[in-house]
């Protein structure tokens, strides 16, 4: 076979840009495959205590049986498909009783605000032996963390203190950091605020006999100048620089962005516009690098304003008003969806059941079409495939293995409907596509 090209030549050509090649995979290695909580609750350091969660369980399902004491009720109000809403229900309710939250912030900023050194104190240490209770009692939930203050020159001493006091105070009670433990940083502007948590990481592992790395945290992206800097350059990119392999997600903080661009209160909300500028630089910024995304809370909250002995119609009004502040909650998270952001913030315990409903209605509407993907795609080991009037190639594969798995993860789908992909339990745990495909073919 004629050739224009020496052995030479290719290796030549090869060698100029494997290093390029190499530091583009170790910035952009793709999804990790690991759960990603669908939701973070906000909590005020002051409140925490270790059994916080199973808590707000019981008040989620409280408001469940009030305002939404059936499918029929709850999908009429947030806007379920029929189709679904028997086995939404039924699956919300299932995880409102064995695991009704999957990620909570005890909260060190805004949910706590400015108090005095010596009561600030106290809570931080309060809450680390909560938490350590918690660790001991098993009623922790899977993701968990503490959100401190933000690193401005007014505020950076009094994070850091909260920092130094929950993370020694928690080590020297329960011996051991709680899995998925991380540290949220708020209102970050410059790349410089998240050296400086990074240089504080690296002091105290080795003080406290913990691994390199073990110390991690997640920015909140909530002001304009992290979208874009005064010399016109974003600093997102540069926030992840600076984590040195730190950061595990970036979350949006909606209601500081949109103050920060001028917004008034009366339309500052989660599918504004601004905000879906802001998250579409996020997504440019982080896609492929690991990092998850979460979007911003709801802030009406579902609660009656009618108590104690109520009339026929002050009972209607609370029913009126809870099911507005609901469909509201699952219109945004719908939102949040469809661009990808599997992840938000509730506030309230009545917003658990939609948060659920919301999710799973969202992958039990693509279940059947996903599935006939998915199963064609494997069937053909990863050549090009026609399902309907979709065209997949094989980029699209960890794509739809990812649906799967997050469905999973957070109870919206069980394991004889992803199984009915045609993939073994082995396979979907194993979490990548490319193992999947090299497997079946030998």
């Amino acid at each position: 076979m004629k050739r224009t090209f020496s052995d030479d030549d290719l290796r030549a050509a090869e060698a100029k840009i494997d290093p390029a090649l190499t530091r583009f995979m170790a910035r952009f290695p793709g999804e990790l495959g690991a759960r990603q909580p669908v939701h973070t609750v906000y909590g005020g350091a002051h409140l925490f205590k270790s059994d916080t969660t199973q808590k707000l369980g019981v008040l989620a399902l409280r408001a469940l049986e009030e305002y939404g004491p059936d499918a029929a009720t709850l999908g009429g109000a947030v806007g379920i498909d029929p189709r679904f809403r028997d086995v939404v229900y039924a699956r919300v309710v299932e995880k409102l009783r064995r695991e009704p939250v999957e990620d909570f912030r005890i909260d060190f900023e805004d949910g706590y605000g400015n108090r005095a050194d010596d009561e600030e104190d106290g809570h931080a240490a309060a809450a680390a032996r909560e938490v350590a209770t918690g660790l001991r009692n098993g009623t922790l939930p899977p993701f968990i963390g503490i959100r401190i203050k933000q690193f401005s020159q007014e505020l950076m001493p009094r994070a850091m203190r909260t920092l130094d006091i929950f993370i020694s105070t928690l080590l020297d009670t329960a011996g051991a950091l709680p899995p998925n433990f991380v540290v949220t940083l708020p209102k970050i502007q410059l790349p410089q605020q998240v050296t400086a948590l990074a240089d504080l990481f690296d002091v105290m592992e080795p003080r406290l006999g913990l691994g390199a790395h073990a110390l991690r945290f997640e920015f909140m992206i909530e002001t304009t100048q992290a979208i874009l800097s005064e010399n016109g350059v974003s600093n997102l990119p540069l926030f992840l620089d600076a984590a040195r392999g730190r950061a595990v997600a970036a979350h949006f903080g909606t209601y500081d962005y949109t103050a920060s661009c001028n917004i008034t209160a009366e339309h500052q909300r989660m599918d504004h516009p601004a905000c879906d500028f802001a998250r579409h630089m996020m997504q440019v910024a982080y896609a492929g690098t690991g990092l998850w995304l979460s979007d911003g809370a709801t802030n009406i909250m579902p609660i009656a304003p009618h108590r104690g002995a109520l009339s026929e119609k002050q009972i209607e009004e609370n029913r009126t008003v809870v099911h507005r502040a609901w469909r509201l909650h699952v219109d945004h998270i719908r939102h949040s969806l469809i661009n990808a952001y599997y992840q938000g913030w509730d506030l309230n315990p009545a917003q658990l059941p939609t948060r659920y409903a919301a999710v799973y209605s969202f992958f039990l509407e693509g279940l059947k079409a996903a599935t006939g993907r998915l199963h064609n795609f494997i069937e053909k080991a990863g050549q090009a495939t026609l399902v309907g009037d979709v065209f997949d190639d094989a980029a699209t594969g960890q794509g739809l293995l990812n649906y799967f798995l997050r469905a999973l993860n957070c109870g919206a789908i069980t394991e004889e409907e992803a199984l009915a992909t045609g993939l073994t339990l082995d396979e979907l745990r194993s979490r990548s596509f490319v193992k999947i495909m090299r497997g079946r073919r030998g």
